[in-house]
């Protein structure tokens, strides 16, 4: 299984190289399919579109259609929302948002929207709408701080490399709402996992559910740590204005999408950013040092 995954990450690296993105396979969709939740995880209180985002303007991740239809069906299997794809910058004007209560930036990485684009995304959330967060969707608004802001980090680098082993994880927040996929538990799991640095990413500014195990042998191995690394955010939220913005790390790994307890923490983290799941964002330390 470990050589399957070895062996699709090197695909991936390479297609996405190429700018070419890989069909998900009728196997892999069963997979997903298996995997989903069976329903939402509360009822929503109105039916919710999200508008997921795909475009790259930089290195362009061989997983995004696999997070385009692992949405997809995670929203028809679960009844929690639709969604629409697009690679149109155009879809960032305050006409055209009006129809979502959700934008999913799904591995997006060097975007710059115009200021008039950039406002109408702003004003959508500090509205009360939502913004979602899939991996490289960090990875933006490099001349938009305010819009880095919102999503709590930006790209600095990953030196946890998908492929290089199974990293482990440990949940911070054990009884939090969005947390219960994984039973207070720590796990591993074979994925790219992003530095994340202040000032963007700060305890102090969102509610850090969960983040990468720096007691555990093997997540100190790869080179070139930096002691900010000892505090490495997985999945975080954030209340913005009347909004709310979940984000969460793990996805680059094609098989992320048929992970059971992933999945279930996405559909927790998607119905809290559309206001059905009830759950604390109020930020909190971070627990002592072992």
């Amino acid at each position: 299984m470990k050589r399957w995954m070895q062996t699709s990450w090197l695909v991936g690296i390479v297609l996405s190289l190429w700018g070419i993105s890989l069909a998900v396979t009728p196997e892999e969709i069963a997979k997903m399919e298996k995997a989903m939740p069976a329903k939402a995880t509360v009822a929503p209180q109105k039916p919710h579109k999200i508008l997921v985002f795909s475009l790259c303007k930089g290195f362009k991740h061989s997983c995004i259609p696999y997070w385009e239809k692992s949405l997809e069906i995670m929203g028809k299997k679960t009844g929690a929302f639709s969604i629409d794809v697009s690679t149109d910058m155009n879809a960032f004007t305050a006409e055209n948002l009006k129809q979502y209560d959700a934008i999913c930036f799904n591995n997006t990485t060097s975007l710059e929207p115009t200021p008039e684009q950039a406002k109408a995304i702003i004003d959508f959330i500090q509205n009360g709408k939502a913004i979602i967060g899939i991996h490289a969707g960090a990875d933006n608004f490099n001349k938009n701080p305010e819009l880095q802001e919102i999503i709590g980090n930006k790209f600095t680098g990953h030196p946890w490399t998908d492929g290089a082993g199974e990293w482990a994880f440990k949940i911070d927040d054990p009884t939090h709402p969005l947390m219960k996929a994984f039973g207070g538990k720590g796990f591993r799991a074979m994925d790219e996992i992003y530095r994340t640095e202040a000032p963007l990413y700060s305890r102090s500014k969102m509610r850090v559910l969960m983040s990468l195990d720096m007691n555990d042998e093997t997540n100190k191995k790869p080179r070139g740590l930096k002691p900010s690394d000892a505090d490495t955010g997985i999945s975080w939220i954030k209340n913005v204005g009347k909004g709310r913005m979940f984000y969460c790390s793990l996805g680059h790994n094609h098989g992320i999408t048929w992970n059971p307890m992933i999945l279930q923490h996405y559909l927790d983290g998607i119905q809290w950013a559309l206001g059905d799941l009830k759950a604390d964002a109020t930020p909190i330390p971070a627990p002592a040092a072992k």
